[in-house]
């Protein structure tokens, strides 16, 4: 009789269990929600059909799953896209970046980017209240690590000192620029006027808007903080990495803000 050799586990199998347990958890976070995940698990249901199909020797049956699970690969990298670009703008923008070296962000552009330094969120504050007062949306993207003008699509350069005065005026119905986002970088407006990706999320509340879900979209894509402010109920909404907090206290803002951004600070000074 033949032996078996006995299963060897190490430490590089460890390592290989823990690897795939972290992808197969980061794509649930993306497809959670979505009709993504229904996708999935009908993939791996057919996946499990075809391996005890194979195992009981059933040829032609599974002659015919087999191809059809070859062709499926290249269906699924169509169907799963847009979760796919976001898992790698996950990596990119999130883990490489903020560990990277001083002088990698810095030849990359991203070093000094945060908002360390006091920043006027009174300012701010005071234009998404008066917003609020005359009942006009608004959308405001600010960036982190990774840039949103490189998501964002139409917008229209401005690079303006942040003001109260002028974060109502671009959402003034009247302005040509109030159906979409402002980003704010260090201390200036730098463009108004822009179009988010839309999230496609199901999970989020049926009340949420086109700017609701622009908003989600954006810190989907990228590290950014996003502020809603609903046109139709006045309330402002806090978004962060996909997570939407309505209902946020204007008193609050500059707290949240301030504990946000210094996630992205702290980063970039390991």
């Amino acid at each position: 009789m033949i032996e078996q050799p006995a299963l060897f586990f190490g430490l590089w199998q460890l390592l290989d269990i823990l690897a795939v347990a972290i992808i197969l958890y980061q794509l649930y976070r993306l497809t959670r929600g979505t009709a993504a995940i229904r996708i999935f698990i009908g993939v791996l249901a057919i996946y499990l059909v075809y391996q005890i199909v194979d195992a009981l020797e059933m040829r032609m049956l599974a002659e015919i799953m087999g191809q059809f699970i070859g062709v499926g690969v290249i269906a699924l990298l169509i169907v799963f896209q847009q979760e796919l670009r976001q898992f790698l703008l996950l990596i990119g923008n999130r883990q490489v970046m903020g560990s990277a070296p001083k002088w990698l962000q810095k030849w990359l552009g991203r070093a000094g980017h945060s908002d360390s330094n006091p920043s006027p969120w009174t300012e701010l504050k005071e234009g998404l209240e008066e917003c609020r007062r005359r009942q006009l949306g608004a959308l405001v993207v600010i960036p982190r690590d990774a840039d949103p003008s490189t998501v964002a699509t139409g917008w229209s350069a401005v690079d303006a000192q942040l003001s109260a005065a002028l974060i109502v005026a671009l959402f003034e119905k009247a302005s040509p620029l109030h159906d979409g986002a402002a980003c704010i970088d260090r201390n200036r407006i730098r463009w108004a006027g822009g179009i988010l990706p839309v999230s496609g999320r199901m999970d989020l509340p049926s009340q949420c808007g086109t700017r609701h879900r622009a908003a989600v979209g954006i810190s989907e894509q990228t590290d950014a903080v996003v502020l809603v402010v609903s046109e139709e109920t006045g309330s402002l909404s806090f978004v962060h990495e996909g997570r939407l907090d309505q209902g946020v206290s204007f008193d609050r803002l500059s707290e949240r803000l301030e504990a946000a951004l210094s996630v992205a600070s702290k980063a970039t000074d390991q």
